[in-house]
């Protein structure tokens, strides 16, 4: 399966989710992730989906042209590498911003929002079939760029963990990711674990419980 059919399956489960009743029963309640709403986290999850969607928008209202080396796509690792929310206080700027734009989805309400998120994913069935996995994707919030595998790779990652999140703030339970679509977030996030904390600390982590680090957090 290509990452682009494991992308959409994943997004279809981010859909599901948010037109959960209870998701829109517990809109202005606090989430389970400290000072954001559910409807705030909900913005977020859909935001993953709407930035896909504005990253195809964007092709399509700009000529075809040869990426110069400046914006030549960068590596998944290197990109988590730079990421300024990685270890980021929870009060700081970067976090409060993301909090921001989560309530600023919110705004417009479930319904609206919920439609929003599926009207977007049923133009991607169809844009991304067009779209070969190592086009560049330029991402404005970050100043440079991913092929388009791997920027699907980190909306995977996003909605594996905040779909989970939100099924726990309401008190939903969620069927499983599907394998192709959790398979490439389980190599990311173990890739990251072991960058940060060390090969020998992941190891342990999942075959030694005796000598298992307190943590082994990949973000």
């Amino acid at each position: 399966m290509s990452v682009t059919d494991a992308y959409l399956g994943a997004a279809e489960q981010a859909v599901l989710l948010l037109e959960a009743p209870e998701v829109a029963a517990s809109w202005a309640r606090p989430s389970a992730l400290a000072e954001l709403t559910v409807g705030g986290l909900a913005g977020h999850l859909a935001y993953q989906l709407l930035s896909v969607g504005s990253a195809l928008q964007g092709w399509a209202d700009s000529a075809p042209q040869e990426s110069s080396p400046q914006e030549a796509p960068i590596d998944l690792l290197d990109h988590y590498g730079r990421a300024a929310w990685l270890d980021a206080p929870l009060d700081g700027e970067v976090n409060a911003g993301i909090r921001a734009k989560g309530e600023d989805l919110a705004a417009q309400g479930a319904s609206s929002l919920t439609g929003l998120a599926r009207t977007s994913l049923a133009k991607q069935r169809t844009s991304l079939a067009a779209c070969p996995g190592d086009r560049a994707v330029f991402m404005p919030q970050t100043g440079w760029s991913l092929r388009l595998d791997d920027f699907l790779v980190t909306r995977m990652m996003e909605i594996a963990v905040h779909r989970d999140d939100l099924a726990v703030s309401v008190g939903r339970t969620v069927p499983p990711l599907p394998d192709a679509a959790f398979d490439p977030v389980l190599v990311l996030l173990a890739r990251l674990a072991a960058r940060r904390h060390g090969q020998a600390a992941l190891l342990r982590a999942l075959t030694r419980a005796e000598r298992a680090p307190a943590a082994i957090n990949a973000i």
